[in-house]
C-alpha cells in the first residue's frame, strides 16, 4: 500500500503548480522497455504557441541502473511520421526502434526524453513544424523528466533530431535561453532538417513524398491557423489530403495500403506546379516558423546526405553556411549516398561521440572554412 501512494504522489503535482508549464502530469511504466532500460509513457504541462496551458504526450527512457548524481540528457526530436493523434511515437514500441543506436545511447549512460510534440498523443490539433508550439514541449518535457525518480535527470541537455525533428532541434535551442533559461544546453544535432520551409517544400525531389508533406502540413496549418486550403486546388483534392492527414501514419518498415497510394498520386498532380511559399498567408507562415540561423546557439552538428530527395541537400548546406556567418561553431557532414531515412542510424555513433565531447566541456569543432 505504502509503494501505491508513493507512486500516485510522484504523477500527481501539487495544485498550486498543476498549470505550469513542464510539470509532469503521470508517468506510467513501460513493461515493454528494451534490456537494460526503464522507460516511463508521460503526460505533462506545456505551453502553446499562443501561450495557452496544454497536456502534451511523450516517454522517457533511462539505464535500468542509473549513475549517481543528477545524469546527462538527450532529447530525442522525432521525423515526421504523421499529423494525427494516433501517430504519436509513444503509444507503442515505436521509440524503442525509431531512436537511432537506443541501447548505445543508454549504455553511454544518458537518459532519453522523447517528446510526441502537441496533438500527437493528445486531444488537439498537431501543430506540424510550427517551431514555437514544438521547442516549448520539447523544453518542458526535459523540465517534467526531472520529477520522474529513477530517470536520473538532471539539468543538462542535448538535443538530437532528425527531419520535422531536426527543426524541433533548432527551435528547441532558439527558445531554450528565454524560455527554459535554468536549463543549460550543451549541443544542438540537426540531422536532414527543414530549415527554410518554402524552399524545403519546394524543393524536395521526391514528388512523392512532396505530396504526403503538403497534405500533412496543409491540414494541420489549415485547422491550426484557421486558413482554407483552397490554394491546393478542388475541394475534392483538399479532401483527399485530410483524408491522409486523418488517417495515415508513415511506417517505414510497411508499404502503404492502395488507397493512400492512390491519394498520395492524386494530391502529387494536383500540386505539381504549386509554389505554396508565394501564396498568402501561407508564405508568411512559412518565413515565421523558418529557423533564424542568427538565432540559434552553438555548438551545432548538422547532417545531409548526398541522395536526400526529401530535404534538399542544397537547403540544409545553405543553413550551415549562414550559420557560419553568424559566427556560429558548426560541424557539418555530408554523407555520401546518405538518404534521408538513414542518415541519422549511419552516422549514429559519430553524433553520439560529438555529444559526449559537448558534455565533456570539450571545444567544439567547427567545419565553417570548408562548408
Amino acid at each position: 500500500m505504502a509503494s501505491i501512494v508513493a507512486a500516485a504522489l510522484l504523477t500527481m503535482p501539487a495544485t498550486a503548480s498543476a498549470q505550469r508549464a513542464g510539470t509532469l502530469v503521470s508517468a506510467e511504466p513501460a513493461a515493454d522497455a528494451p534490456a537494460g532500460m526503464r522507460a516511463w509513457r508521460v503526460r505533462y504541462r506545456t505551453m502553446s504557441d499562443r501561450n495557452q496551458p496544454i497536456e502534451v504526450t511523450g516517454m522517457v527512457i533511462a539505464p535500468e541502473r542509473p549513475s549517481s548524481g543528477p545524469g546527462r540528457v538527450i532529447a530525442w526530436t522525432h521525423g515526421m511520421i504523421g499529423v494525427a493523434q494516433k501517430c504519436a511515437p509513444s503509444s507503442g514500441g515505436l521509440n524503442f526502434t525509431m531512436i537511432p543506436s537506443l541501447a548505445d545511447v543508454i549504455g553511454r549512460g544518458y537518459t532519453v526524453v522523447a517528446p510526441d510534440y502537441p496533438g500527437l498523443g493528445s486531444a488537439m490539433v498537431h501543430p506540424g513544424l510550427v517551431g514555437v508550439s514544438t521547442g516549448r514541449s520539447v523544453l518542458d518535457a526535459v523540465r517534467a523528466a526531472r520529477d520522474i525518480r529513477g530517470a536520473n535527470a538532471g539539468l543538462r541537455f542535448a538535443v538530437w533530431g532528425e527531419s520535422q525533428g531536426g527543426h524541433a532541434a533548432l527551435w528547441t535551442g532558439q527558445l531554450a535561453r528565454s524560455y527554459a533559461p535554468e536549463l543549460d544546453l550543451v549541443g544542438i544535432a540537426a540531422i536532414v532538417p527543414p530549415t527554410d520551409l518554402a524552399r524545403n517544400m519546394k524543393e524536395g525531389s521526391d514528388p512523392r513524398a512532396r505530396a504526403l508533406l503538403m497534405a500533412y502540413t496543409g491540414t494541420s496549418w489549415s485547422r491550426h491557423y484557421g486558413i482554407p486550403m483552397t490554394a491546393f486546388g478542388s475541394r475534392a483534392t483538399q479532401n483527399v489530403m485530410t483524408r491522409l492527414a486523418d488517417n495515415y501514419c508513415i511506417e517505414t518498415h510497411k508499404k502503404p495500403k492502395l488507397g493512400t497510394i492512390l491519394g498520395i498520386v492524386t494530391v502529387q498532380r494536383a500540386i505539381r506546379n504549386l509554389d505554396l511559399g508565394k501564396q498568402q498567408p501561407w508564405g508568411r507562415l512559412m518565413r515565421e516558423n523558418s529557423v533564424s540561423p542568427a538565432a540559434v546557439p552553438s555548438p551545432l552538428l548538422v547532417a545531409t546526405g548526398s541522395k536526400d530527395v526529401i530535404v534538399a541537400p542544397a537547403v540544409v548546406r545553405d543553413f550551415a553556411q549562414r550559420a557560419c556567418r553568424n559566427g556560429k561553431a558548426v560541424r557539418y557532414l555530408s554523407i555520401p549516398g546518405g538518404e534521408h531515412a538513414t542518415v541519422a542510424r549511419t552516422d549514429a555513433r559519430t553524433t553520439l561521440d560529438w555529444i559526449d565531447a559537448r558534455f565533456a566541456g570539450q571545444r567544439a569543432p567547427s567545419d565553417c572554412g570548408r562548408i
